[in-house]
Formats: C-alpha cells, structure tokens, sequence
C-alpha cells in the first residue's frame, strides 16, 4: 500500500518496492486509497512500472485520480475501485 505525499524527494522507497515487484510478478497492485498527494514523478513510476507488469491502480485518492484525469493516464493504466477488482 502507498501512503502519503510522493514527489521527486520522497519516491525513491515505492519506487524500488514497484520495481522488484514488475521484475517478479506478472500483475502488481497498487493501493493508492492512502495517497495524499502525487505529482509526475508520481505518474511517470506508475507509467515505468506499466511498462514492466501488467499494473494495476487500485483506489486512488481524488487527488491522484483527478491527475489520471488531467493527463489521460486514466485510459491508459488499468485503475480499479477496489482489490476485489483487480482480476478484472
């Protein structure tokens, strides 16, 4: 689960966590309910992790969901409402 504000100074940690996850995992989920805020540096983890597995957004906040919105990152990442969701 991802919790609290990411930027370009506080990414790092999930960053690796996502990454060994693409190297070992088909399908990575994400939880982001607990995300309070993200910018690009954000986006462009969720975009490189994308590229890896087949990942899966799970719940975001509506900070990070109006960011999906706003680049169209909504149409092409696979975000779900809840875990339950995530075969789908």
């Amino acid at each position: 689960m991802a919790h609290g504000a990411y930027g370009l100074d506080s990414i790092r940690p999930l960053a690796d966590v996502l990454q060994s996850a693409a190297e070992k995992y088909p399908r990575v989920a994400v939880d982001t309910a607990a995300v309070s805020f993200a910018d690009a540096t954000f986006l462009n983890l969720l975009i490189s992790v994308h590229h890896a597995t087949d990942l899966r957004v799970v719940a975001p906040s509506a900070q990070l969901r109006r960011l999906l919105e706003l680049t169209g990152a909504d149409r092409v990442l696979k975000v779900r409402t809840t875990l339950e969701d995530v075969t789908s």
